[in-house]
């Protein structure tokens, strides 16, 4: 498994000591974790784990034994379960004195905060100011338990919830907060992985909103994730065509005008600001314009 996720088209892979390992095999596990972020045949990917949450009695082992080993080859720590700005505040110190120890960069590990209940939500904002703080991820299995939802389905809506989506005000919470520290936010799991539609279901509403992105549990929801997290074709041709207008008309040449007729719509400084976000996200995409480019008027 792990073999084949190096050569996955993802932004990300990270290896799990947590949910996905038995508590009799925690401890063999962290060498097998260290010694696949070091081996060869990595595609480019951020390489991350997820250690046990500070409830546990793994946590302090697991970023030792992995960071002594792997230091030099691991991107970020995914950190479980967060409920107040002091976990993330324990992470940090003990990275900051394992780096020192083994020569590693220091603040080269960052974390990404893993929100998974209503205390989390509550205390989100301190949590995305903490060091190191790169990303917010939803956790929405635990997150539901939290709130006592109706629920056995990770990452879909409650049976009976039919005015919305149930997930809003935790979805944009954490989004807030991550924008307001300039971090990313990251939609959690949906766990029915032959499921693609009800992925690209769920997906398509944490795309709408603004989220960076989302997590994937098998290859099959790779490509539907990619694509959803990038813009569509005419939206990302639109916006470039937005940017370069308007930088023609804001200009002595194009008459110095802050809002401006393009087609049948007004641009100003906000379309341009709208404009950056969507051609910023195809651009990391790779996404080439199709649409003929804006042509000042002769």
């Amino acid at each position: 498994m792990i073999e084949k996720a190096k050569s996955l088209p993802a932004d990300e892979v990270f290896l799990d000591l947590e949910d996905a390992v038995a508590p009799g095999a925690k401890e063999s596990a962290r060498a097998q974790v260290a010694a696949a972020l070091a081996d060869d045949g990595w595609a480019g990917q951020l390489r991350g784990v997820r250690v046990n949450d500070w409830t546990t009695p793994w946590t302090y082992a697991d970023v030792i034994e992995v960071v002594s080993a792997a230091g030099a080859f691991l991107d970020l720590i995914v950190l479980p379960k967060v409920t107040e700005v002091s976990h993330v505040q324990a992470l940090d110190l003990l990275l900051t004195q394992l780096e020192a120890t083994h020569g590693l960069e220091p603040g080269r590990i960052g974390i990404e905060a893993q929100i998974e209940n209503a205390q989390g939500l509550t205390n989100i904002d301190a949590i995305a100011a903490a060091p190191r703080v790169q990303a917010l991820v939803l956790g929405p299995g635990d997150m539901a338990a939290s709130l006592n939802m109706r629920t056995l389905e990770v990452g879909g809506q409650p049976d009976g919830y039919d005015i919305g989506d149930a997930h809003h005000h935790v979805l944009m919470r954490i989004l807030i907060a991550a924008r307001s520290r300039g971090i990313n936010a990251i939609d959690g799991p949906y766990v029915k992985v032959r499921d693609v539609d009800g992925f690209r279901r769920v997906a398509g509403r944490s795309a709408a909103l603004g989220y960076d992105g989302k997590w994937v549990l098998h290859p099959d929801q790779i490509e539907a994730g990619n694509e959803i997290f990038s813009p569509r074709q005419a939206d990302y041709d639109h916006a470039e065509l937005i940017l370069d207008a308007y930088e023609w008309h804001t200009s002595h040449a194009g008459g110095a005008r802050g809002a401006v007729m393009l087609g049948d719509e007004m641009i100003d400084e906000a379309s341009r600001k709208m404009a950056l976000v969507i051609a910023g996200k195809g651009r990391a995409a790779g996404m080439r314009r199709l649409a003929e480019p804006f042509r000042p008027p002769s």
